[in-house]
């Protein structure tokens, strides 16, 4: 069956013929059919919406971005929404509903069965970003004291709505955690054996409370299929899984992205949110930018009689203060990154700082030997070459040790390191730049 496009799905739709629809859409993959549904009208898009399986339009509708969601939401029946939100996966629930407003976050909640409502709240309960907001509480949990055979009974009564039995999560009567048996090794061991015999002790774990970007981390170092969850007394509460790591990080990424670029993201996402509350959100760096930015006028000013006296200098300050902001941004984005990823400890900050000084130096170097040549052809006045290049040097390696310091200064006073925005970087190199600039002038040109 050939794939459905938007026109033959419009054609469908118009014609009524919902059954060669549905088994258009039935031979489709989920994320395809979302693409599709994502372009259509919200009428069209939930009368489809409505002909596929339960188990389908879960895949699908967790593929839709969050405006999508929210939309579908309000076409369907409240019927409709009960059995889809009743379907989902708990910490896709509470991901759904913590984007929603309060009051349509107690209408949905109200569609719930008390299990799933409960279930829900519990997930919301935890703080934003944390590892207890985005586990799910669904895995399978064995006591040491059983068979084999008893494991393998009950993995096959919970395995239909767990998020993997591939992995099974031991613990003793309080619930606390003592180790994990895969279902290879129980597979594998004799059905008289006991869970106790055959259990992996001390598994790697994080805390209720513990960032959401540590469960990715370690996940992803240790090679988990999933990180169990367990709160301040060791009791295991859920588990985060590799799929979830996978939102985890792309979210991640995309905060760190916008923060350094000194731009706030949104729940609903940065293109989706109207045009006045993206400039309410973006003025306030900006204004305080434009204030701090105001002390290089103010240096540049009071150079007056200095330019005066060597006009070609002034045409070489945009060149300098856009290479120590070029320079300064790209250190501190590899040790923003290496902080956020796990690359590079706090420990080693003296390290790693004087290693992008010495990549400073040698770029300054660099780029100094070509300035020099460039702005003598241009000017003809080698003492005002030379200014440019010993200060194209020094503003090189004041841009690494500024780029790569702040980053470890944040993360030393507690505040995310991905704060340090690139209009942040290059305003601290504008200012500092024209001063070093003026004052190897002054050194040179003995004025």
């Amino acid at each position: 069956m050939e794939t459905l496009d938007e026109k033959a799905f419009e054609e469908l739709i118009e014609s009524r013929n919902l059954k060669i629809l549905r088994e258009h859409l039935m031979a489709m993959d989920p994320v395809d059919i979302s693409i599709l549904l994502e372009s259509v009208p919200e009428e069209e898009m939930a009368l489809a919406f409505r002909l596929l399986p339960k188990d389908v339009a879960v895949e699908v509708f967790d593929d839709f971005d969050g405006p999508t969601q929210h939309r579908l939401l309000e076409s369907l029946t409240h019927h409709a929404v009960g059995q889809l939100l009743e379907a989902m996966s708990p910490d896709d629930r509470a991901e759904l509903l913590e984007e929603v407003p309060a009051s349509v976050t107690r209408r949905l909640l109200g569609l719930l069965s008390a299990e799933q409502r409960q279930v829900t709240l519990q997930l919301l309960g935890y703080e934003e970003g944390t590892a207890g907001r985005e586990m799910t509480p669904y895995f399978v949990d064995l006591r040491s004291n059983m068979t084999v055979e008893q494991a393998m009974e009950r993995i096959h009564r919970l395995s239909m709505d767990r998020e993997t039995i591939y992995v099974c999560y031991v613990i003793d009567p309080q619930r606390h955690l003592q180790g994990t048996v895969s279902l290879r090794e129980l597979v594998l061991a004799s059905p008289d054996s006991k869970v106790g015999d055959i259990v992996s002790p001390n598994p790697k774990r994080v805390f209720t409370h513990s960032d959401r970007e540590e469960a990715a981390r370690v996940l992803r170092d240790n090679e988990l299929l999933a990180v169990p969850v367990v709160d301040r007394e060791d009791r295991l509460v859920g588990i985060i899984t590799q799929d979830d790591v996978a939102d985890i990080m792309e979210e991640e990424v995309t905060e760190d992205i916008y923060r350094f670029g000194a731009v706030q993201g949104t729940e609903r996402g940065y293109f989706t949110t109207r045009v006045f509350s993206v400039v309410r959100r973006r003025i306030s760096w900006l204004l305080l930018l434009l204030v701090v930015n105001t002390a290089t006028a103010s240096i540049i000013a009071g150079q007056e009689a200095l330019l005066a006296e060597v006009v070609l200098l002034a045409a070489f300050i945009p060149l300098l203060i856009g290479t120590g902001g070029n320079i300064g941004a790209q250190s501190a984005t590899v040790v923003i990154r290496g902080l956020a990823t796990g690359e590079i400890r706090p420990r080693r900050a003296v390290s790693i700082i004087g290693r992008e000084v010495s990549v400073g130096l040698l770029l300054g170097m660099a780029l100094g030997l070509a300035v020099l040549l460039w702005a003598f052809w241009l000017g003809r006045d080698s003492r005002v070459s030379m200014v440019v290049a010993l200060t194209l040097v020094s503003v090189a390696v004041l841009a690494t040790a500024v780029g790569s310091v702040l980053p470890f200064l944040f993360r030393l006073s507690k505040v995310d390191p991905a704060l340090v925005s690139a209009p942040l970087v290059t305003t601290v190199m504008d200012i500092s730049g024209v001063g070093v600039y003026f004052a190897v002038a002054h050194m040179l040109l003995r004025l």
